[in-house]
């Protein structure tokens, strides 16, 4: 793969149009601002990143991460942008705007997660695989199929993004092609997932639009599966700050919420720091009373450290990942003391967080009203002539085809309409449904 290339402000559905835009930003900026006055992002404010919401306490959700990680983002595009042009002084390709397009990427990498975190994705998957969504098996492809069991918000962020929805404009967020290359992380179909996981880039429906991005950019398929493209190069730097921020965020939430003491979540990020540097930060500590304020601290000057060593990562990687191949995510291949202590986080992480008491019960929560509000739009979807079904169904709004002849079309708008919903709005509608909660006349 070649950089100039792979550096392309070309939009997906206005490609036949030339402009003269006389504008200051860059069109990958233009791709931030057009992300964060979107509907879509601005109700990311009301979707659970890990601990239930709201709380006396501040912690935080989907449209804070999501702000952060491109914040780490725009830092780690910087540097390697420099790096890139140290290395390459004479190269042609847009370099210096490598840090706005994974700013942007970053900005949108979970805009297609649904209500109530993972335990979203994990219900819509269970009710095709486990529950009463069984017995439409045979009304689909085994990749069709395979887009429901699995269903993963990444694919349906790059669906939300570039899909046209109907009544809407071609190219869905119409945004460059570099920016929407950028939050696949998994560039394969969801019939190709490693077994035993449920991942994949785009859904059968929107293969194609991937295609057409992959022969713009030049990315080549995996030299090992040619079934799979090889990554787009930035996608690693939006993995490596989304996976710094929920690591290093998640902890700092924990610790607020006192599922995680003090004194342990401050040793897990004073691990980061070895001989005199680890002494320094100890004698910060020592001039500041405020935990809060040390914890603030210190979270800052480990993500600091991350960026700065993950930079270094992908600067000696640089020619594998141009050549396609495969190599583990960026915080894998961090020197030793800090892979170390970046799994020393993982496993608290694991242990204490994940499987709290508030994380659970958002999630066994959660679980039940998306299964059953799939359960209700589904049903409607394939009995529109019962009197029920047909009011469920005018509630959706029209770019979701509910209706559509083709049952895969039909599956899929149903899952764009819950996967768009806030938490609050999934309960709200839960509550009516089940007749627990009915609007006053």
């Amino acid at each position: 793969m070649d950089w100039k290339q792979l550096l392309s402000a070309k939009r997906l559905g206005l490609e036949q149009y030339h402009t003269d835009r006389k504008d200051v930003r860059s069109e990958f900026e233009r791709d931030y601002d057009r992300l964060i006055f979107s509907a879509p992002f601005r109700r990311l404010q009301n979707k659970t990143q890990v601990f239930p919401l709201p709380g006396s306490i501040f912690v935080h959700n989907r449209l804070t991460h999501s702000l952060e990680v491109s914040t780490v983002g725009r830092s780690l595009g910087g540097n390697v942008a420099r790096g890139l042009r140290s290395k390459y002084p004479d190269s042609e390709a847009a370099f210096e705007e490598i840090g706005s397009i994974v700013s942007a990427a970053c900005l949108a990498h979970d805009m297609g997660n649904p209500p109530f975190g993972h335990s979203g994705e994990r219900a819509i998957g269970t009710y095709f695989s486990e529950d009463t969504g069984m017995q439409l098996r045979p009304m689909f492809s085994d990749e069709e199929w395979a887009d429901f069991v699995s269903f993963e918000g990444n694919a349906n962020a790059f669906r939300l993004l570039a899909h046209k929805f109907h009544g809407r404009r071609e190219g869905g967020f119409a945004l460059t092609y570099s920016t929407l290359a950028s939050i696949v992380k998994y560039p394969y179909a969801s019939l190709y997932c490693p077994k035993g996981k449920q991942k994949f880039g785009f859904f059968g429906q929107d293969r194609p639009l991937y295609e057409r991005i992959a022969a713009e950019l030049g990315i080549c398929r995996n030299p090992e599966d040619p079934n799979k493209y090889a990554r787009y190069p930035l996608v690693y730097l939006v993995e490596a700050a989304d996976d710094i921020c929920y690591e290093m965020m998640d902890l700092e939430d924990a610790c607020k919420l006192h599922i995680v003491p003090f004194e342990e979540t401050r040793d897990l990020y004073l691990g980061f720091f070895e001989g005199e540097h680890r002494e320094h930060r100890m004698e910060h500590l020592k001039r500041v009373e405020d935990t809060n304020e040390q914890l603030a601290y210190l979270r800052s000057v480990v993500i600091g450290v991350l960026v700065d060593a993950c930079t270094k990562v992908y600067l000696e990687n640089e020619e594998t990942i141009l050549s396609g191949r495969l190599i583990p995510s960026l915080v894998k291949l961090l020197p030793e003391h800090l892979r170390s202590a970046f799994q020393a986080v993982e496993e608290v992480a694991q242990q204490k967080i994940y499987k709290s008491q508030p994380v659970l019960d958002i999630e066994l929560g959660g679980y039940k009203v998306i299964s059953k509000l799939l359960e209700c739009y589904i049903e409607a979807a394939f009995a529109p002539e019962k009197a029920y079904s047909q009011r469920l169904l005018d509630r959706v709004p029209s770019q979701y085809e509910v209706r559509s002849v083709d049952p895969y079309t039909r599956v899929l708008s149903v899952l764009d309409y819950l996967s768009g919903m806030t938490d609050v709005y999934a309960l709200d509608l839960y509550r009516m449904i089940m007749g627990i909660s009915i609007p006053s006349l």
